[in-house]
């Protein structure tokens, strides 16, 4: 009697990710993983032995958009030498920046991806591969230009493209929710393309996510896009403008993520505080300046969605967490999220609040609807409604027509503010905002000087404060064993948070064996650190008693010792 064959199992297919930028796009990269997984795709951290390779880049800047370029260029040479049936997949920033011409400049990306399309990725990746076995088949594949030449023809098709923020264009006509549409050909040649001009995806709970984070700490997406005017930056193009997430929906989120074992929901979007304003009947997106703000939260009905209702709820939730707001824009704050942030103990006592600048004729060139008045008096409203609160801020320093008078304004004021996290642009021309088109424009060795001039008044208040924090006990959320390279006092740049600290003449005090950990006032990955001689449970709240600091960090040790 013959044998029945059996069957000759397919394996499953091996997706890498690489993956840029900021925290928001930490969590597209999740749902991207999510999505990918529940289609049955296995994940590697191999990227050289995936099926199919993801680079999820930024464009927020021009270095940021020249480190996408790099690591794409970098990815299709690595395939080349040893995988070259190996799929590329672009996505992110980028291609929505670029969108009908990255085909053209990266004749080896075998898909094109936009934020609309994160939860399709699964789709994407197999019709990526696909396109890469008919290019092979073909003979057809090209080879992209340099990094350099790809970067000068990207902020030459800047150029020709109109100003972000220059009124109606960018928002659209009422026939189309005031979101501008552009209609891409039935059939583009080349590399699948899926990027929408104006993205309006956002996610929910039910979208399938796999966190990067470590389990005590997850990044909740509250909120996409912008509808801020700033001069300089191109978001509101890229990321479409903004739309809340159903507050019954967050808290679905984050009421999981603790029953997983997380201790610290970090809230982020475009604008914090700017929560659930879109969700009210017949909204208007023309609020964004402080008086227009308050009247609008002024009317709305008693229970409306606001950052302080949803701050609210999620206190109200079980267990021993912090509640991290980032994201915060000073023309949006009002006196009920200072008292919401008083009255519930699960907030960290932490502000993210970026004012870019102080002197008046900047931050009406920079469009930040704020005036220094406004400005030094919220910040006195904000340390007087909350007792010991740590704000952070970031300014950008160079920016066109900033005279030298006007910087020395902004280091006047950051001596006046004390800042306890505090990080430092040198301004970055982007093509297509209203700034980059601007008289003025500061030569680049101008603009580093200042950026190392206000690093250094704000070295200074930073060892200060670090200092006068010897001898107390804090709470802390142990993070891991430090690694040599953390010990060494490695420098921190964030693309969204600048440079954060310089060389600490402090570091070799840092030998042995330290953990890691981060009080209330350091956001993951951009703050101070607390390192701990001692043994404490790793992802658990410690209390550690302050006996040393560098610079920008603080040494401790277990407040009571086992």
């Amino acid at each position: 009697m013959s044998k029945t064959a059996e069957p000759v199992s397919t394996p499953p297919l091996k997706v890498g990710m690489i993956s840029l930028g900021c925290a928001k796009n930490l969590v597209d990269a999740e749902i991207m993983l999510g999505s990918l997984l529940q289609e049955g795709v296995e994940i590697t951290n191999d990227p050289s032995g995936a099926d199919v390779l993801i680079v999820n880049t930024c464009s927020f800047i021009d270095s940021a958009q020249e480190e996408s370029v790099d690591t794409i260029l970098e990815s299709a040479q690595v395939r080349e030498a040893g995988h070259r049936g190996q799929g590329l997949v672009v996505a992110g920033c980028l291609p929505q920046r670029f969108r009908d011409d990255l085909p053209k400049l990266f004749p080896e990306v075998d898909a094109f991806m936009g934020i609309d399309q994160v939860a399709q990725a699964g789709a994407i990746v197999r019709q990526a591969l696909a396109n890469r076995t008919q290019k092979i088949t073909s003979g057809s594949g090209k080879k992209a230009a340099s990094a350099r030449r790809i970067s000068r023809q990207l902020a030459a098709l800047e150029k020709a493209q109109p100003v972000a923020n220059a009124g109606p264009n960018l928002r659209g006509t009422a026939e189309f929710g005031q979101t501008r549409r552009t209609l891409a050909p039935t059939a583009l040649p080349g590399p699948l393309l899926e990027v929408h001009a104006r993205p309006t995806f956002i996610p929910d709970y039910a979208t399938p996510r796999f966190r990067l984070t470590p389990r005590h700490f997850a990044y909740v997406k509250i909120a996409e896009g912008c509808n801020h005017p700033c001069s300089f930056c191109i978001i509101p193009r890229m990321r479409g403008t903004h739309r809340s997430r159903a507050l019954a929906d967050v808290v679905a989120e984050c009421r999981g993520l603790l029953a997983d074992g997380v201790k610290e929901l970090n809230l982020i979007s475009q604008d914090s505080t700017y929560y659930g304003l879109d969700l009210r009947p017949g909204h208007s997106r023309a609020i964004a300046a402080p008086a227009k703000f308050s009247a609008a939260i002024s009317s709305l009905a008693p229970g409306a969605t606001t950052i302080s209702s949803l701050i609210r709820e999620l206190n109200a939730l079980p267990g021993d967490f912090w509640i991290r707001l980032l994201y915060t824009h000073p023309a949006h704050w009002t006196d009920e999220l200072i008292q919401t942030i008083a009255e519930c103990p699960k907030v960290a006592r932490y502000i993210d609040i970026p004012l870019q600048h102080i002197h008046p004729n900047l931050l009406e060139r920079m469009r930040r609807e704020t005036t220094r008045e406004y400005i030094v008096d919220l910040l006195a409203r904000i340390r007087r409604g909350v007792p010991g609160i740590a704000l952070r801020t970031t300014f950008i320093v160079g920016f066109p027509g900033e005279t030298e008078s006007a910087f020395a304004s902004l280091l006047d004021f950051m001596r006046e503010a004390r800042f306890e996290r505090l990080g430092v642009f040198a301004y970055s021309q982007e093509e297509g905002t209203r700034a980059g088109k601007m008289a003025g424009q500061i030569p680049d060795k101008v603009k580093k000087e200042r950026r190392d001039r206000a690093m250094a008044v704000q070295h200074e208040i930073a060892s200060a404060i670090s200092g006068a924090q010897v001898g107390r006990t804090l709470k802390v959320l142990v993070e891991r064993e430090a690694s040599r390279e953390e010990l060494k006092g490695a420098r921190v740049d964030s693309w969204e948070h600048g440079l954060i600290r310089g060389e600490d003449q402090h570091r070799a005090q840092l030998r042995g064996r330290y953990l890691l950990a981060r009080a209330e006032a350091d956001a993951p990955d951009i703050d101070g650190r607390v390192y701990i001689r001692g043994q404490l449970p790793v992802g658990q709240f410690a209390s550690v008693r302050v006996i040393g600091h560098t610079d920008y960090d603080l040494i401790a040790e277990p407040a009571n010792p086992v």
